[in-house]
């Protein structure tokens, strides 16, 4: 549901009740979408969803020995692998 933003200040209540009840409620501004108001749980979900960097490249594949050795073993590179 799109409520105005007259309308969501005047039934906050109302619209935090359907944001749980119904899904997200966009607020527009002048006619323009620019807001959304989420149950805690929804909102959760999605960023709970995504992993930190950290977590996105650790879940990479896994290097072998023989790999690691050839990374290590290039000259002028910044980088050296690790046994993990």
């Amino acid at each position: 549901m799109s409520w105005q933003l007259r309308d969501a200040r005047n039934n906050l209540s109302k619209l935090v009740r359907q944001s749980r009840e119904k899904g997200p409620q966009t607020i527009a501004v002048r006619g323009q979408p620019s807001a959304v108001v989420l149950a805690v749980e929804d909102y959760e979900r999605w960023v709970g969803a995504k992993p930190s960097l950290a977590q996105y490249l650790l879940s990479g594949p896994v290097w072998d020995d023989e790999f690691v050795e050839e990374v290590n073993r290039r000259p002028n590179t910044m980088i050296r692998a690790v046994h993990l």
